[in-house]
C-alpha cells in the first residue's frame, strides 16, 4: 500500500478514485504512564513515555486506515492526514484519513 500526503503520486496515474477512508483509535494513559510522565516533566526535556504513547496511537490509526483502504479495493492512499482530539482528561482519539485510490505506474 502506497500512502502519501500529496494529492498526486509521481510516476503513477490514478485509475480509479475509491473515496474517503479512515482509521481511528482511542488511547488512554495508564497510571504508571502518568506517574512516569510527571517524573520526566520535573527534569524537563523529551517526555519519552508520552512520545511512545503518541507514536503507538498514530501507528495504530494508520494500520486501521490501510486496512480500510484495502477492504475498499485501493492500492494507494493520497492526501493522508492525522487528527487528534482529547475526548476527556487522559483519553485521546487519533484519526488517520485520506483518499483511497487505485494507481498504476506510468
Amino acid at each position: 500500500m502506497i500512502v502519501a500526503t500529496t494529492n498526486d503520486l509521481a510516476g503513477y496515474r490514478i485509475v480509479r478514485q475509491v473515496g474517503l477512508v479512515r482509521g481511528i483509535t482511542v488511547r488512554s494513559r495508564s497510571i504508571v504512564g502518568n506517574l512516569g510522565g510527571a517524573i520526566q516533566s520535573v527534569f524537563g526535556g523529551k517526555l519519552s513515555i508520552y512520545v511512545t504513547l503518541a507514536e503507538t496511537a498514530r501507528q495504530e490509526a494508520l494500520d486501521h486506515l490501510i486496512t480500510h483502504a484495502r477492504e475498499q479495493g485501493a492500492n494507494a492512499i493520497l492526501a493522508m492526514r492525522y487528527d487528534a482530539n482529547e475526548i476527556m482528561d487522559g483519553i485521546t482519539e487519533v484519526l488517520a484519513y485520506g483518499t483511497a485510490v487505485v494507481v498504476e505506474p506510468v
